[in-house]
């Protein structure tokens, strides 16, 4: 399925600009420079259902927040704390300026455990946010694809929850530590302990290496035991020239 962004003139975004009767500058969202992880919440639902992750993205007053306070690890999954953030100083510029777009995502309807993927989420919002800051940096973004992992499933009704968070939490860990997730992203269960989770990943083969540390052994041996259903799909997202159109479509192995 492939989608068109309608084209809507985007002008680059200045290095600086005036706030309104102030005469003062303020400097507009970085693409290299992040406010500090600890000044965003730590609570789950914000970042997941609010895209809080965002708000490092827009830098208030260099006075209000010394250099010691700015950062390049990004919050880009519902886990705020150290272990968890991706370095967006050791990515690529494409890579780096999608992962910041992807701090914009977030669902825009309740039932994205059981509805179609791609309108469950702010994809909109997340492409023209992409096209902004490559602009902004006077980038002509080219095509490039992603490799994308998505989770349904079906939990058991007396699970250990606090077992399944440590399984959780630990192998996205292992994931950020091998390099090359862009966004990891989960939902809450619904009425009827139905969920969706959510990888975008720099690669196939990226993928594959963050899958095989031992927490990902254990997570998978637990499935058993934690889910009465548990469905993955891969799918490749493909990203146009210049961000006028992206698709997603079923992936290949030879695509790798």
């Amino acid at each position: 399925m492939t989608f068109t962004i309608p084209q809507i003139p985007i002008n680059a975004v200045p290095v600086t600009k005036s706030l309104p009767n102030q005469g003062k500058e303020r400097k507009v969202p970085s693409t290299t420079q992040l406010l500090h992880h600890s000044h965003v919440t730590t609570e789950f639902d914000p970042l997941r259902f609010e895209a809080a992750a965002a708000l490092q993205l827009e830098l208030p007053l260099e006075r209000e927040y010394p250099d010691t306070e700015t950062d390049t690890r990004l919050i880009a999954s519902p886990y705020n704390s150290v272990p968890h953030l991706l370095d967006i100083s050791e990515l690529e510029q494409q890579d780096r300026l999608f992962a910041l777009a992807l701090a914009y995502l977030k669902p825009i309807r309740d039932d994205y455990a059981t509805a179609e993927y791609t309108e469950s989420f702010n994809w909109t919002d997340v492409f023209d946010s992409l096209r902004t800051f490559s602009q902004a940096e006077g980038h002509t973004w080219t095509s490039q694809s992603y490799y994308v992992v998505i989770f349904r499933s079906i939990l058991l009704p007396d699970i250990d929850s606090e077992r399944l968070y440590d399984l959780d939490a630990h192998s996205h860990q292992e994931a950020v530590a091998s390099g090359g997730l862009l966004k990891y992203w989960f939902g809450a269960k619904n009425d009827q302990y139905r969920n969706l989770a959510t990888c975008i990943w720099r690669s196939r083969n990226d993928a594959r290496l963050g899958g095989r540390g031992p927490w990902h052994a254990q997570a998978m041996a637990a499935a058993s035991v934690m889910y009465e259903q548990i469905r993955f799909t891969t799918l490749r997202l493909d990203i146009e020239d210049g961000v006028q159109s992206w698709k997603l479509s079923d992936w290949k192995e030879d695509m790798a």
